[in-house]
């Protein structure tokens, strides 16, 4: 729980117990939260849209290809296992559930990655100033999961949507 508008509530197998291998987060944000950008491993995910509206984005792995979904109320997005994606509110009172085929879905999120890999393998990996990746991610010092942080104090840009791809008939991996 971020704060009062900004919130996701989990249910797995414990809640479930009849529905076999599913899982749902209840999500709820405020414009221009976004649900960090993360992996499943061992889940894929179906986000449904409420109320509101949400960019939905993922990298496919296979082609390299960003896609961005906008969804509206009624509308899904289907994010395969093991792609790497994010969903951001363009809308305040965004309400998105996310189905699972999965009891526990298992995630790896972005501020985990860029927290705990080791700066001196990031450094040298990108052929990065280790000092200066040291100062950029100083502030991310927990895992974040709804982002920004409540103390971020710079300005806000809306979500990019450098490329926009109708949700229906569309297939996103080979």
């Amino acid at each position: 729980m971020k704060d009062q508008a900004n919130y996701i509530t989990a249910l797995g197998r414990d809640q479930m117990n009849t529905l076999g291998n599913l899982s749902m987060l209840d999500i709820f944000l405020s414009a221009n939260q976004y649900v960090e950008p993360h992996i499943h491993q061992n889940a894929s995910e179906l986000v449904y849209c409420i109320s509101g509206s949400a960019l939905v984005t993922f990298i496919n792995p296979f082609s390299k290809q960003v896609i961005n979904l906008e969804i509206f109320p009624g509308q899904t997005a289907n994010i395969p296992q093991g792609f790497w994606h994010y969903e951001v509110a363009t809308q305040d009172h965004t309400h998105l559930l996310a189905i699972f085929d999965a009891p526990y879905p298992q995630a790896i999120y972005g501020s985990d990655i860029l927290r705990l890999t080791p700066s001196q393998a990031m450094a040298n990996s990108y052929c990065l100033d280790q000092r200066m990746w040291d100062g950029a991610i100083s502030s991310i010092n927990q895992t974040v999961i709804i982002g920004p942080p409540a103390d971020c104090s710079r300005q806000l840009k809306q979500p990019a949507q450098s490329r926009y791809i109708p949700f229906s008939n569309q297939r996103f991996y080979s």
